[in-house]
């Protein structure tokens, strides 16, 4: 090069090499992220979109086209064509003996060398058994287990004691468990109804705050605590999906929670689906769960 380059050019080319290497590498990195493979997406697609602006959606819903037509029979069984219970080869009903205590769960998917890690954390008066339920909920538990084992993941469905401290270290457990075995997996945890609590107190725990990769709220509560937790600072994305007519966590004050978030940071990944029409459980039906948590890892930190 020294031969061939006169002097003032030779930092050019030095400069453009480092440059086409950067964007190869960073082109290379993205290449090899992780994206969920489809599993029914046509069927699972939100039905229509009544508007969207920057982070925030509200989704058509309707009760007769999307319980009464979508399940066999209403609120207990999907329709068959929603479900596939092939996946039920790789689930296990297991126990965990912590300090916290022993942690029953359900484990669908590699409980060792995952890519990505999914939790679902019931709401009061749930068990682990919800999140694994193949037929109810029009079938969407089924198809994030079928995502998880599709794509070299680890879905777990999990028992805890309380929606308090106890409830919260239980699960630190779980997940400091799991992500031993899964060094390299991004770990997101979904939190139906008051599971919710569990999912900000986790937030804001040194230990997985500074270990998960995003939260789901899933007709949920909100906790202002969240703004000033160790995951708030590392920019994990958060998603919330909420009926406008809960009649038990007000769509109004979530959305509000939501519009604090990007208030205090404009460029936050915060997502925001409403569901128009939909009542506390609709979340838990509805949810694009690929197309969300592909969202979130591209942005996960």
């Amino acid at each position: 090069m020294r031969g061939r380059w006169p002097a003032g050019q030779r930092g050019v080319f030095v400069n453009l090499y480092a440059f086409l290497t950067a964007t190869f590498l960073c082109a290379a990195a993205h290449a090899n992220a992780l994206e969920l493979k489809p599993f029914k997406d046509d069927l699972f697609a939100y039905p229509a979109v009544l508007s969207s602006e920057g982070a925030y959606t509200v989704v058509d819903y309707r009760e007769l086209r999307d319980i009464n037509a979508r399940d066999q029979v209403p609120e207990r069984r999907a329709q068959a064509q929603y479900v596939d219970t092939g996946v039920r080869k790789v689930q296990q009903d297991l126990l965990l003996k912590t300090d916290a205590g022993n942690i029953r769960h359900v484990a669908v998917g590699r409980t060792q060398g995952a890519g990505i890690i999914v939790l679902y954390l019931h709401g009061q008066g749930g068990s682990r058994k919800q999140g694994v339920d193949d037929f109810t909920f029009g079938g969407n538990f089924n198809r994030i287990k079928n995502l998880m084992a599709g794509n070299g993941g680890l879905y777990l469905s999990p028992d805890f004691s309380d929606f308090g401290d106890t409830g919260a270290a239980q699960i630190a457990a779980l997940i400091g468990h799991y992500a031993e075995r899964s060094p390299d997996a991004k770990i997101f945890v979904a939190c139906g109804s008051m599971g919710g609590a569990l999912c900000w107190k986790l937030a804001a725990r040194k230990n997985t705050g500074g270990r998960i990769g995003g939260l789901l709220l899933l007709g949920s509560l909100w906790d202002e605590s969240f703004l000033s937790s160790p995951a708030f600072s590392r920019q994990v994305p958060v998603f919330f999906g909420q009926g406008s007519k809960d009649p038990v966590f007000p769509v109004e004050k979530q959305e509000a929670f939501f519009r604090s978030i990007l208030a205090k940071s404009k460029t936050y990944p915060a997502r925001f689906v409403r569901f128009e029409t939909g009542t506390h459980g609709t979340p838990i039906r509805m949810t694009d769960w690929r197309g969300t948590l592909n969202w979130m890892l591209s942005n996960a930190p």
